[in-house]
């Protein structure tokens, strides 16, 4: 008990408390999925959401675990407000929002009778997420392109519907 007060004072156990109290709200599974999405052990993220550990989060992770936590607005802003805190000479205006950060599938692939069969489907999978991954990083710069009122986005536009 004595241990545990101890450690609720310290701002980093504080926080760390708070985001271990967030995912344990979660289904099942939450913590293997932050693990795989930060290419990460699972036992990293059991450190960075246990009180007892000084391990700190990892302020390029904070956005990754909030999109796959799904936290709401209320909730981020909590965490945000405790993490800034334990760590005040962080900006963490310049960590990127869900939104802008990368956002990792993962694709079941099924065993294939023939290995050769299952790795085209792998290649093929992987060359459609390369083109599709194009052509929408080609529709985000001409809807930039056009909202400072450049002209070729409309016909952009018509092309793919």
């Amino acid at each position: 008990m004595v241990a545990e007060k101890v450690a609720m004072e310290d701002p980093v156990a504080i926080y760390k408390a708070l985001l271990r109290d967030l995912i344990d709200r979660r289904p099942s599974g939450t913590r293997q999925r932050i693990a795989v999405a930060l290419g990460k052990h699972k036992s990293f993220v059991s450190q960075i959401t246990n009180p007892a550990y000084a391990v700190p989060v990892p302020a390029k992770h904070l956005a990754t675990i909030f999109e796959l936590c799904h936290f709401s607005q209320d909730e981020r802003i909590s965490f945000l407000e405790a993490y800034g805190r334990a760590h005040p000479g962080r900006d963490l205006h310049a960590a990127p929002s869900p939104a802008e950060s990368p956002l990792t599938l993962t694709i079941d692939v099924p065993p294939l009778k023939d290995p050769r069969r299952r790795e085209e489907l792998i290649e093929n999978i992987r060359l459609y997420a390369d083109q599709a991954i194009a052509l929408a990083k080609a529709w985000d710069q001409n809807s930039t392109v056009s909202s400072k009122g450049g002209k070729g986005s409309e016909k952009a536009d018509k092309r793919h519907r």
